[in-house]
C-alpha cells in the first residue's frame, strides 16, 4: 500500500458508518462530494492521542487484508510496539502474572510478523523488541535467544550495540559473568563513539572482577577514568562533576583498590602504570590503595601504597603531601622507628635543592615547606641528642661538623691530631669517603708524629678505595693517580708498617694499570729489594716483565717472565699465560731484528720460539714467519725445509695455505718442478682466491709437461677446460695442448675428443673467438677429417656394386664434409690440404671405380660393355679432382706455394692426359647407375 492509499483509508475511516453512536444522523452521499467538504483547521488546538485508540486504528488496518506485505509488516510491528510499550508502562499497577499474558500476545504478534514477512527490512528491529517482550514476560533464556539471533543474522544492525548491552545486563543479572563478559567486550569493540560504551567498560570491569579476573578487570576501569578524568588536573574535573558521574569515579576507585589489594598492591598499582602509563589521577589510585588498607587498620601496607607513588613520582606536585600520610600511616600504627625514617625520607627528597624544587619554590608550596620545616627540626633534634648517648658511626656522621669546629677554633692544640683522626673515622663510617681520605692524610702527615700516625695512612688509602667507584671519567682518574701518591707516600713514610710492601706492590700494578710504565718497573724492582712474601715477590716481577715488554724491551721481558716462572707450580692457573708471554718476548726479539736487517738473527728468534715454547699459540705464526724471513733473503734452499716442517705440524693452521704457495715457489727456485707441481694442484684445491685457483692449475700443467709427467698435465688441464672456460684464449691453449698430449701418448680416442672439444669451442665462442682460436680450430677439423678419408679409402668396390658403391660414397661424403669444414676455416695452410685431401677424394673415387670387381657371369662382350660403363661413371670423378688439383695449383699466383699446392700440381701432371681423353663424354649414364 502507497503513501496516498495510507490518507484515502484514513479519510474513508472518518465517515465510516460503523460505530457511531446512536442518534448521529446517518452520513450519505460519495467520495466526489469530499471535493465540497470544508475542514476546519484549528492550529491552536490540542490533538487528543491514545495509545489504545492507536492499537485499535492497527489493528483494523490489519483487518483490511491489504495486498501490500511492506505496510502489513509496518503495521504490525507498530501494533506490536505500541503493546509491548503500554503493557511495560502498566507494570507497576498490575501484577506481574496478568503482565506476563498481556506479554504473550505481543510476543505472538512479533512471531506472527517474523513468521509472515521474513524479508521485511525492520526485522532486525522486530527481534530486538521481541527479546524485550520476552525478558519483561520473564522468560530470560528466551529474550536471550532472540538477542543471539538478532546478532548472529544482522551483524550490521544499528541496534547491535544496545542488544549487546541488554544481552550483557541480563547475563550479569543471571551471574553468567564470563558471557556477560564477551557481550560488553563486543560493545566496546565498536569503537568509544558506540552506544553505552562507558556503561559497557564500567560493566566490563565487573564482570571480571566477579570471575576474580583482578588482573584483567584493570583495563576496562582505567579506559573509563582516562575518559572521565583526562588532562592533569582530575580534582578539578572530578569536582565539576555530577552526583551520578562522581559516585561512579568513586565506585569505580574502590574496586580498583579491592582489585590491586587482592593483586600484589601497590606493586601491582606500579607495573600496571608503567605498562598503561602514568596519568594525571594516578596518585589518586595509589591514595586509594591505601586509603582501603588504613580502613582495613593495615598501616604498613597503607604506608607502602602511598610511597610507591612518591617512589615511582617523587616530583609530582603532590607527592610530598603523599609522603606526609606515609608518616601518618606509621603514626597510627605506633612504629616510632618507621616515623623517623619516613621523616628523612621527606627530608631526603624534598630539602632545598632537590630535584622537586627546580620548577617550585617555596612560597609556591607553603604546606610542603611546612612541612619540610617541621620533619628538618625532628630530625636534627634526635640526631644531636643519639649522637651523645649511642655513639652509632651513621649518627656521628651527622655531629661531624661539631668536631670541624673544634679543629678551626683549636688548630694547634695537643689533641688535635686525635680529633682529626676522630674526624676521619665519623667521615669514614658515614660513607663520605672523599673527605674522610682528606682528614686521614692531614692526621697522618700535617702533625708531628703521633700514636696514630701511621694507622691513618693507611687509613687514607682504605678511604681511596672506597670512594673510587663512586666516581667516573675524569673524576674517577685524577682520585686513581692521588691514591697511588697516598699510597708511595705511605710506603716511603712508614717502611716498617707491616703493610709497606703490600701497599708499594700494590702501587707498582696500578702504575702499570695506567700504562705508566716506567715508574711501575722501578716501584716494583724497589719493592723486591724489601724482604717480602713469596706471593708479592711473584706481584713484584709479574709487574717488572709485563712493564719491560710493553717498554719493547723484549729480551729484559723474557728474562723476567723466567724469573716469574720460577714462582709458578706446574698446576699454576698462570703458567700457560707466562708462557705465552716468554714466546711473545722471543717473537718480539725476531720482529725487531728483521727491523733492523738481521735477517739470520730474526730466523734464530722465530725458531727459537717452538724450541723453548713448544705448545705456544704463536709457535705456527713464528716458524712461518722464519720461512717467510727466508724467503725473503732469497734463501730458498732453507725455506723449503722450514715450510715443509710448518705444514706438517700445523695442517690445519689458517697460513697453511700460504705455506703451501710459498713451498711451491721453493721447489720452482729449487728446480724441483713435480714437487712444485704437486703444491700448485693443492693450491688449485684450496684458494680461496678462483683467480688464484684457476693460476695455480695452469701453473701445475706446464710444470708437469716439462717433466715430461703426461698423464698429471692431462688431467690437471682437463680440470682446467671443466672450471674455467674463461678466459676463453687460455681455454682454448689447453684443449690444444691435451691433443697434444694424447697424440703424443698414441691415445686416438682421446686425441680426437680433444679434436672435437676444441673445435666445438671456437664454434660456440662468439665474440670471445680468436685468430688463434680459429687457427687452432682449422687444424683440428683437418685433423678430424683424417679417419673419414682413411675409412673412404679402405672401403672396397666389389660385386654386387651398386651396395658397395653406395658405402663408398657415403663414406666419402663424410670425408668431403669434414674436409669442406676445415677448408671453411680460411686458414691458407688448412684450406690448401683440405683442397688437395678433396681432390683426392673424387680421385681416388675414379680409380676405385676402375679397380671394382667384375661380375663373373659376364661375357666376353658384357665385359667390354661393362668397362666402357666403368669408364663413364669414373670420368666425372676425375674430372672434378682436376679441377681441385687447379684451384690449389691456381694459388702459385696469390704467391702461395706449400706442400699441398706441390701436391696438387704432381696429381695434375698425371692426370691431364685422362682429362682430355674422356671429357666429351656425360653424366646421365653415372646418374643413373649410381
Amino acid at each position: 500500500m502507497n503513501g496516498g492509499l495510507w490518507l484515502t483509508m484514513a479519510a474513508i475511516a472518518a465517515i465510516w458508518p460503523f460505530g457511531r453512536d446512536e442518534g448521529e444522523p446517518d452520513v450519505t452521499g460519495t467520495i466526489a462530494d469530499l471535493d465540497q467538504v470544508v475542514v476546519d483547521i484549528q492550529p491552536g488546538a490540542p490533538i487528543q492521542s491514545s495509545d489504545a485508540k492507536a492499537m485499535e486504528s492497527y489493528r483494523l488496518f490489519l483487518d483490511l487484508a491489504s495486498s501490500d506485505a511492506l505496510l502489513q509488516a509496518e503495521a504490525m510491528r507498530r501494533l506490536a510496539d505500541l503493546q509491548l510499550e503500554s503493557e511495560e508502562g502498566s507494570e507497576l499497577a498490575q501484577n506481574i502474572e496478568s503482565l506476563g499474558a498481556a506479554l504473550g500476545g505481543t510476543v505472538d504478534l512479533y512471531e506472527q510478523l517474523l513468521e509472515s514477512y521474513p524479508d521485511y527490512e525492520k526485522n532486525d528491529l522486530v527481534l530486538y523488541q521481541l527479546s524485550r517482550a520476552y525478558e519483561a514476560s520473564g522468560e530470560i533464556e528466551q529474550a536471550l535467544t532472540i538477542l543471539d539471533r538478532l546478532i548472529a543474522e544482522y551483524p550490521n544492525t544499528p541496534h547491535l550495540a544496545e542488544a549487546q548491552f541488554r544481552r550483557g545486563e541480563t547475563l550479569f543479572i543471571e551471574q553468567r559473568y564470563d558471557e556477560a563478559e564477551d557481550a560488553y567486550s563486543s560493545v566496546i569493540g565498536r569503537g568509544s563513539d558506540a552506544p553505552f560504551y562507558e556503561q559497557s567498560l564500567y560493566k566490563l570491569g565487573w564482570t571480571r572482577f566477579k570471575q576474580l579476573l583482578h588482573e584483567e578487570s584493570l583495563e576496562p576501569f582505567f579506559s573509563l577514568l582516562d575518559r572521565k578524568l583526562p588532562g592533569d588536573e582530575p580534582g578539578e574535573t572530578y569536582a565539576a562533576m555530577g552526583r551520578a558521574e562522581q559516585e561512579l569515579i568513586g565506585d569505580t576507585l574502590r574496586v580498583l583498590a579491592i582489585s590491586f589489594s587482592y593483586m600484589d598492591g601497590p606493586d601491582s598499582v606500579t607495573d600496571f602504570l608503567d605498562d598503561w602509563g602514568s596519568r594525571g589521577y594516578s596518585y589518586i589510585v595509589y591514595t586509594g590503595l591505601g586509603d582501603l588498607y588504613l580502613d582495613q587498620e593495615r598501616f604498613q601496607d597503607a604506608a607502602d601504597a602511598y610511597a610507591a607513588f612518591v617512589e615511582v613520582n617523587p616530583t609530582h606536585v603532590t607527592a610530598p603531601l603523599v609522603q606526609v600520610e606515609v608518616i601518618e600511616a606509621y603514626k597510627k600504627g605506633g612504629f616510632p622507628d618507621l616515623v623517623l625514617d619516613a621523616k628523612r625520607d621527606f627530608v631526603e627528597h624534598y630539602a632545598a635543592g632537590m630535584p622537586y624544587w627546580r620548577t617550585r619554590n617555596f612560597a609556591d608550596q607553603p604546606e610542603v615547606s611546612a612541612h619540610l620545616k617541621s620533619n628538618l627540626t625532628d630530625l636534627a633534634a634526635y640526631h644531636h641528642a643519639e649522637a651523645q648517648e649511642t655513639q652509632d658511626a651513621g649518627e656521628y656522621g651527622e655531629a661531624a661538623r661539631w668536631y670541624r669546629t673544634y679543629l678551626d677554633s683549636f688548630p694547634d692544640d695537643a689533641g688535635a691530631a686525635e680529633t682529626n683522626f676522630l674526624l676521619a673515622e665519623v667521615l669514614f663510617e658515614s660513607g663520605d669517603f672523599e673527605q674522610a681520605a682528606a682528614e686521614y692524610e692531614r692526621t697522618a702527615y700535617a702533625y708531628p708524629a703521633h700514636d696514630s700516625s701511621a694507622e691513618a695512612g693507611y687509613a687514607a688509602l682504605v678511604a681511596y678505595a672506597e670512594h673510587e667507584p663512586t666516581l667516573r671519567g675524569s673524576s674517577a682518574q685524577a682520585w686513581h693517580r692521588q691514591s697511588i701518591e697516598s699510597a708511595l707516600r705511605f710506603s716511603s713514610t712508614y717502611p716498617g708498617h707491616e703493610q709497606a710492601p703490600v701497599v708499594q706492590t700494590d702501587a707498582a700494578e696500578k702504575l702499570f694499570a695506567l700504562n705508566d710504565f716506567v715508574r711501575a718497573r722501578d716501584v716494583a724492582a724497589d719493592a723486591l729489594l724489601v724482604p717480602m712474601t713469596s706471593e708479592l715477590e711473584r706481584t713484584a716481577w709479574r709487574v717488572v716483565a709485563h712493564s719491560e715488554f710493553d717498554l719493547e724491551n723484549y729480551g729484559a721481558a723474557e728474562s723476567a717472565y723466567l724469573s716469574l716462572q720460577g714462582y709458578l707450580s706446574a698446576d699454576d692457573a698462570d703458567r700457560n699465560e707466562i708462557s705465552e708471554r716468554i714466546a711473545s718476548s722471543i717473537y718480539r726479539q725476531g720482529e725487531q731484528a728483521q727491523e733492523a736487517g738481521f735477517v739470520d738473527d730474526a730466523v734464530d728468534h722465530f725458531l727459537r720460539v717452538g724450541r723453548m715454547v713448544p705448545n705456544s699459540s704463536i709457535r705456527a705464526t713464528a716458524e712461518y714467519d722464519a720461512a717467510a724471513a727466508l724467503i725473503q733473503g732469497g734463501n730458498w734452499q732453507r725455506a723449503a725445509p722450514v715450510l715443509e716442517n710448518f705444514r706438517a705440524t700445523f695442517p690445519d693452521h689458517e697460513l697453511a695455505a700460504n705455506a703451501t704457495a710459498s713451498l711451491a715457489v721453493a721447489y720452482v727456485e729449487t728446480g724441483q718442478n713435480i714437487r712444485a707441481a704437486n703444491e700448485f694442484v693443492q693450491i688449485a684445491e684450496t684458494d680461496e682466491s678462483d683467480e688464484a685457483r684457476q693460476e695455480a692449475l695452469w701453473r701445475a700443467a706446464e710444470l708437469y709437461q716439462s717433466g715430461n709427467e703426461s698423464i698429471a698435465a692431462t688431467e690437471v688441464l682437463t680440470r682446467y677446460v671443466d672450471r674455467y672456460p674463461d678466459p676463453f684464449p687460455q681455454a682454448i691453449e689447453a684443449r690444444n695442448q691435451l691433443v697434444g698430449l694424447a697424440e703424443a701418448r698414441g691415445d686416438d680416442r682421446e686425441r680426437t675428443r680433444w679434436l672435437e672439444e676444441l673445435v666445438f669451442a671456437d664454434g660456440t665462442a662468439g665474440s670471445d673467438r680468436t685468430d688463434r682460436s680459429r687457427y687452432l680450430a682449422a687444424h683440428a677439423q683437418l685433423s678430424l677429417a683424417e679417419p673419414a678419408r682413411r675409412a673412404f679409402e679402405v672401403s672396397q668396390i666389389v660385386a654386387p656394386l651398386q651396395d658397395s658403391l653406395r658405402l663408398k660414397r657415403e663414406r666419402m661424403e663424410v670425408a668431403l664434409e669434414a674436409y669442406a669444414k676445415a677448408a671453411e676455416y680460411g686458414i691458407e695452410e688448412v684450406t690448401t690440404a683440405a683442397t688437395y685431401q678433396l681432390a683426392e677424394l673424387y680421385h681416388g673415387l675414379s680409380r676405385a671405380l676402375f679397380d671394382s670387381e667384375r661380375p663373373p657371369e659376364l661375357t666376353q662382350l658384357e665385359l667390354a660393355q661393362y668397362d666402357i660403363l666403368l669408364e663413364e661413371q669414373a670420368f666425372p670423378f676425375e674430372e672434378e679432382a682436376i679441377q681441385l688439383h687447379e684451384v690449389n695449383a691456381a694459388r702459385t699466383a696469390e704467391a702461395i706455394y706449400d706442400e699441398w699446392v706441390a701436391e696438387s700440381l704432381v696429381s695434375l701432371a698425371e692426370l691431364m692426359p685422362g682429362r682430355y681423353a674422356k671429357y666429351e663424354k656425360g653424366e646421365h649414364v653415372v646418374t643413373a647407375i649410381w
